[in-house]
């Protein structure tokens, strides 16, 4: 099994906006190869919320995760990408072919070596996994799926009792989506205040008003009730140590996910945090030809955005057009006019 490859880019990662790096690479005429350390493209919209709508994707006031997925896919198929799924990009090389021009070798943790002009980190939150919430036996009711960090189905909360944790849009998203299917909802926060979109916010105030979910505020999660792994009930407490216990069959805590660079950061790329700083205006980083994009990147009044994502894409890619052929002549033209061409 033939194991090297050479191409014009390797994008690292296949999240939404890595999707989209391919379609505004391949309109300029560009091949890449996208690796990704998921099974399956997609990145966070796959992992860890296919059904969840998304409101502010332009043209189209409601989409789930899974089927924006899909229209990237699809958008992006002429170009013909190579994935190379379920491995991890351990390690980039700098080639020095001729006095002028530099190649990147990238290789990946199964071994696949890939010979490219130009890398775009597209890799979102870099190694990715859920804040856990610090209560006892959780381990066991993780294992039984009582606790889930994620809905891969809502079908599973159908006529169940859930209990929904945290104040961010994750948890206020899926309590609006799953307020129809389970039997009832208990929204639990430590304080009134959401950080979550205004629009969305009030909709969950309505829903509560109507009793189809039910806010428990000021509390915090500490405990879970049952027996081998079922859960019976949720152990709430609030600042007065007053503690409630909320009948429950499942528990979403949604407390955001935790982020590390991991091999990223020994590629010796100026970073901040998790984060790696780039050029505004071009996406590229302190390395000449390595561009980052989405969430893994910085830079002043950065807003972490699928559609800011995509944005950085086509930047990105007029930026790396423009490094890998300096001396070519350029006419920018609009999709409209151009049309979709196979690279």
């Amino acid at each position: 099994m033939n194991n090297s490859f050479e191409t014009d880019v390797v994008i690292i990662g296949a999240g939404p906006v890595g999707l989209f790096a391919v379609f505004e690479l391949g309109m300029l005429k560009i091949k890449c190869h996208v690796v990704d350390t998921l099974e399956y493209i997609g990145g966070q919209c796959t992992a860890l919320y296919p059904e969840k709508p998304i409101y502010d994707i332009a043209g189209h006031p409601k989409i789930e995760a899974a089927e924006l997925i899909k229209q990237l896919e699809k958008q992006s198929a002429p170009f013909n990408p190579v994935y190379h799924l379920d491995q991890r990009v351990e390690k980039i090389t700098t080639e020095h072919r001729t006095p002028n021009t530099e190649h990147f070798l990238v290789e990946t943790s199964k071994g696949t070596k890939i010979e490219c002009r130009a890398i775009l980190i597209a890799a979102g939150c870099g190694a990715f996994g859920p804040n856990r919430p610090p209560i006892s036996s959780l381990e066991e009711y993780e294992k039984s799926k009582a606790v889930r960090y994620m809905v891969q189905s809502k079908e599973d909360f159908r006529g169940k009792k859930v209990v929904i944790a945290g104040g961010g849009d994750s948890a206020i998203d899926w309590t609006i989506s799953l307020a129809d299917i389970a039997e009832h909802i208990y929204l639990v926060h430590r304080r009134p205040k959401f950080r979550a979109s205004p629009e969305t916010v009030d909709q969950v105030h309505k829903l509560a008003e109507s009793g189809k979910v039910e806010m428990v505020i000021p509390y915090q999660l500490e405990g879970l009730k049952g027996k081998n792994g079922h859960l019976d009930s949720v152990i709430v407490k609030d600042l007065d140590d007053k503690i409630k216990n909320l009948p429950a069959d499942y528990l979403l805590p949604f407390y955001g996910l935790s982020m590390e660079l991991g091999p990223i950061a020994n590629w010796g790329l100026n970073t901040d945090t998790h984060h790696i700083i780039v050029d505004q205006s071009t996406c590229q980083t302190s390395t000449p030809g390595i561009y980052a994009i989405g969430d893994i990147n910085n830079y002043p009044g950065k807003l972490k955005l699928i559609v800011c994502g995509f944005s950085e894409a086509a930047m990105a890619a007029h930026s790396i057009r423009k490094y890998l052929r300096p001396e070519e002549v350029f006419h920018f033209e609009y999709s409209t006019s151009k049309g979709i061409g196979h690279s």
